[in-house]
């Protein structure tokens, strides 16, 4: 039954879930993981190592935001300034715009002490001000952006601000641990899981940025580096074996026409979804070497970006602006124009583009981030609760065989 309900999950999705073979056996590859690299092991003082390439490296300068953003929090918690926000879950109404009360001017209070307001006018009335200081705070912390303030909100605001100072340590930590090959570089695309975000950064510049979704938690997405070396227009989807298995087959029993109404076909004994606008890995998918069978790729279900919480795929990762991420990065490419790239999107052959310079990527998991625009720090869902496993000695998470 519960592999029945996996298979409606993936239906009911579009058949969104990536071609992704789990494989917790495999052992980690020489220098994938940071902590495997005892260059970075041994290097006590990352901050100096990373300040050679300030001005270009975004990733070398989130350390030092980061400990900002802490010595903020530690004057909040010296200060005495987190107040907590009294409030009865018995009888707690959902605030909403132009509601008033004392609950009010205490969470005006909050925000203006976390810097989503610039003044603490003290009023007690849910007004515009108050609007627009919600919606900063809930930006920061990945929430839905709306006005309205849930009992769960406000228990998120009365966590302590020791917990916010401990979640900022632990990913100036996740800091010290990004790939040594990164440090120095100009061109490089990052994931970070938490934020279902992704940047790609070239010439030591914000060039792009999309939201993603991510491994489902019983099925995580993993944390790695690697090079992107080739892009794949109008892919097949090459349905992993123990889906086929576990999954197809029922189908298949039930319905003889099943693979035909789903563009799929027998391929060798393997069963693989043709291209077209509704396969699986949308229009283009994005090649980087890893034991996981981990990619990039488009997706037909647009819909699921909705979602606040976006685990939804096998552990590959599906970009919102897929077909724009393939423009942007091939846009100074002669032999690839735009025309060209759309005709080979056109979802009627699978064409693969061999890149001439590899992008380093890195696939992290940062919980606490402080926006290079702005300068303010971001707090992100805790999606496969790494921050309550971690330890000192592990500050990813990650279990190394």
């Amino acid at each position: 039954m519960r592999q029945l309900y996996k298979f409606l999950l993936i239906i009911a999705a579009g058949f969104v879930f990536a071609s992704f073979s789990f494989k917790k056996d495999i052992k980690p590859i020489d220098n994938l993981y940071p902590k495997e690299n005892p260059a970075v092991q041994n290097n006590s003082d990352s901050a100096s190592s990373a300040s050679k390439s300030r001005e270009v490296y975004l990733l070398s300068r989130q350390y030092d935001r980061l400990e900002g953003a802490l010595e903020k929090y530690q004057k909040i918690d010296r200060k005495k300034l987190w107040k907590k926000i009294d409030v009865d879950s018995a009888t707690y109404k959902e605030l909403k715009p132009f509601d008033s009360g004392a609950v009010v001017k205490q969470i005006r209070e909050r925000l203006f002490v976390e810097g989503d307001l610039k003044k603490d006018s003290k009023k007690g009335l849910y007004d515009e001000e108050l609007m627009a200081g919600v919606l900063n705070y809930k930006k920061r912390y990945g929430l839905k952006l709306n006005y309205k303030l849930s009992f769960e909100h406000i228990k998120q605001m009365n966590e302590p601000v020791s917990e916010r100072i401990r979640i900022i340590k632990l990913n100036m930590d996740r800091c010290r641990l990004i790939p040594e090959n990164l440090i120095d570089a100009r061109d490089y695309i990052m994931v970070n899981i938490p934020a279902y975000r992704l940047l790609y950064v070239k010439n030591g510049a914000n060039e792009f940025t999309s939201d993603v979704f991510v491994g489902a938690k019983w099925s995580e997405t993993e944390i790695f580096s690697s090079a992107m070396d080739k892009i794949v227009f109008s892919p097949y989807w090459n349905v992993p074996q123990s889906i086929i298995d576990n999954e197809l087959k029922l189908n298949m029993a039930s319905n003889k026409n099943y693979l035909e109404e789903h563009n799929m076909e027998w391929n060798g004994g393997k069963v693989r979804q043709r291209p077209g606008p509704k396969n699986s890995l949308g229009l283009v998918k994005f090649l980087f070497p890893n034991p996981f069978d981990i990619y990039m790729h488009d997706t037909p279900a647009k819909s699921l970006f909705m979602f606040e919480q976006r685990t939804f795929s096998h552990g590959c990762i599906n970009i919102k602006e897929a077909k724009k991420m393939a423009h942007v990065i091939l846009k100074d490419d002669p032999d690839w124009t735009d025309e060209m790239i759309d005709n080979a999107m056109d979802g009627e052959k699978e064409t693969t583009c061999i890149l001439k310079n590899k992008i380093p990527i890195y696939i992290g998991y940062f919980t606490s981030w402080v926006s290079e625009e702005t300068g303010e720090v971001y707090f992100y869902p805790d999606v496969y609760q790494k921050d309550k496993e971690t330890t000192a000695e592990d500050p990813n998470g990650l279990v190394m065989d």
